[in-house]
């Protein structure tokens, strides 16, 4: 399942940078999660690191989102290769002109 953010958000500015896959954007009032984007962490801590730091703990797991550990792991895996099979780290070359 993905995480949201409810209406208690004090908008205190912690949870944002925590957010490993950058599914954590500022919203028309508070946070929001992006649903696309968020894995829970999974992939790269063993709990979600925004419920580890927010003061008011004002994010719950969605209900509207509802996916397994696997479906969680899978979406990581593809976040992690980025667009078009490549890397999310790595940089692409761009092709040599023709001679």
């Amino acid at each position: 399942m993905a995480l949201w953010i409810t209406e208690e958000c004090i908008n205190c500015d912690v949870c944002e940078p925590e957010c490993p896959n950058q599914a954590i954007s500022m919203g028309a009032e508070i946070y929001e999660i992006d649903p696309g984007r968020c894995t829970e962490c999974v992939g790269h801590f063993d709990e979600p690191q925004c419920v580890q730091v927010c003061p008011v703990s004002c994010i719950p797991v969605n209900p509207d989102w509802v996916e397994t550990p696997h479906q969680l792991l899978e979406k990581y895996q593809r976040l992690q290769a980025g667009p078009a099979g490549g890397g999310a780290s790595s940089s692409a070359a761009s092709p040599a002109p023709a001679a």
